[in-house]
């Protein structure tokens, strides 16, 4: 007779393998789609990325925007990418209605193409990876708790190898004390690299993703600075007095209301705003190079952000996580006005500009990206060799569970269970339904013993 905290262990490890694989499947297939979506873009899309529009006329950048904003009615330039050679520049536009596009110009300022940002290969895979490609909050939900709970399978699974000696070396009898041993090893082996890649992940996730970012605000010297959380603003003096008034109000901008001023998302809108063609003149003044983006001020008294991340999702533009930096310049003067480098970060920001990269495989290069194809497909045969193990054990017509704790329930699995609760709250929540599951089948048990 197994003892009662092995028994707790193996009858949940079996229940929550049995709901949660088809969604542990699509999470692992699209992640390995994501690893490797800047190889699939450069292919699919090396026209966008690397083409000539044909055309000899040089325009400025601004004469670019401003051809690409008449030509993609309705929408506005948000964003101005700047990447390394061979790569062309990237425009992000976005609509009233939340759509966005991306429009690449050549290196004559011309533009080549647009592409409707919700449909390129790399959002697709991160989309469906964070949301199944339906989105909405319970989808979000359920992402997490897929991967709260792939960590108990983790943790249980390790207890349970070497609680049964399921790796030593003994003769085996049958193929489903073999197809056991082999899931109970491999899982082993990935256990801690699968939990890291589990946890870098976790600050997109919408519980616990909220937790760590709010405590990252709460805390700038344990997360993230001031100054990254709330930017300096521009001078507005620099717009004559006399017309500050002649731009239209606006409704969504407290501050921008208080001058009679419009929010600006995009090229044009403000007449006094410096073009960006003299704020690159500010940029390589200070030698910046290239990947970075330009965002451009989101209100009258904004600035301008020009940003080099190393997590960006967006093939050509990620940098080195030490080179991680966020600049402020005035709209109006262009001049400098501070930065946020990594150095400035806390060490829970620090963690996660190392550990975003790590978990989309591209920190250092391809060895990256083969490390975490070789944990993503081990997991997957993990998963394969569970499910096989199951089959092996499984009665016709029955569902050949572990059975039930006749005991009471061992205190150490009481806090073990408690603990990963605590740590990851929506696990917690979900613990308090699976216990109300079990008393229900318990209690419908015992009445039909009754009825017998």
């Amino acid at each position: 007779m197994k003892n009662p905290l092995y028994q707790s262990f193996w009858r949940m490890h079996f229940y929550a393998a049995l709901f949660i694989t088809p969604l542990l499947i699509s999470l692992t297939l699209s992640g390995i789609g994501y690893l490797f979506y800047t190889d699939v873009e450069d292919h699919l899309y090396d026209n966008y990325f690397f083409g000539e529009s044909g055309k000899t006329e040089v325009l400025s950048i601004d004469e670019a925007v401003k051809l690409a904003e008449e030509s993609y009615a309705g929408f506005k330039t948000t964003k101005i990418i700047e990447l390394e050679e061979p790569y062309n520049t990237r425009l992000t536009m976005k609509n009233a209605d939340g759509d966005e596009r991306y429009v690449f110009l050549d290196d004559h300022n011309q533009i080549i193409g647009g592409q409707d940002a919700g449909y390129t290969f790399a959002n697709i895979m991160r989309n469906l990876h964070s949301s199944l490609f339906i989105g909405g909050t319970f989808v979000n939900y359920l992402v997490e708790l897929a991967s709260c709970w792939a960590v108990f399978l983790l943790l249980s699974g390790v207890y349970m190898t070497f609680k049964a000696k399921l790796l030593k070396k003994t003769k085996q009898t049958n193929k489903r004390q073999k197809s056991r041993k082999f899931h109970a090893l491999i899982g082993t082996i990935i256990t801690i690299p699968m939990l890291v890649i589990i946890f870098t992940g976790l600050p997109w996730s919408a519980v616990m993703g909220n937790y760590i970012y709010q405590a990252s605000q709460d805390y700038p010297s344990f997360g993230t600075p001031l100054l990254q959380q709330q930017p300096p603003t521009s001078d507005i003096s620099e717009i004559p007095w006399a017309t500050r008034q002649e731009i239209p109000p606006t409704s969504d901008s407290g501050h921008a209301a208080h001058h009679g001023m419009e929010a600006n998302t995009g090229c044009g809108v403000n007449p006094y705003q410096l073009s960006v063609e003299k704020l690159q003149h500010e940029i390589d003044a200070m030698n910046i190079s290239k990947p970075y983006a330009i965002i451009y001020p989101t209100s009258e008294v904004g600035v301008y952000t020009v940003a080099k991340s190393s997590n960006t999702g967006i093939t050509g533009l990620d940098v080195s996580p030490d080179d991680e930096t966020t600049m402020y310049f005035d709209q109006y003067s262009g001049k400098f006005i501070d930065k946020v480098g990594y150095e400035d970060y806390g060490i829970l920001a620090k963690w996660f500009t190392w550990g975003i990269p790590l978990h989309e495989g591209h920190l250092f290069g391809w060895p990256n990206k083969l490390i975490n194809l070789l944990v993503c497909l081990a997991f997957l045969v993990v998963i394969a060799w569970g499910i096989r193990t199951w089959v092996l054990r499984k009665k016709k017509d029955h569902l050949s569970a572990p059975p039930k704790i006749s005991q009471k329930v061992s205190i150490p699995f009481i806090i073990f269970m408690i603990i990963l609760g605590i740590l990851m709250p929506l696990f917690g929540l979900s613990l308090i339904a699976v216990v109300l599951i079990e008393i229900i089948i318990n209690l419908v048990s015992k009445n039909k013993k009754e009825v017998n």
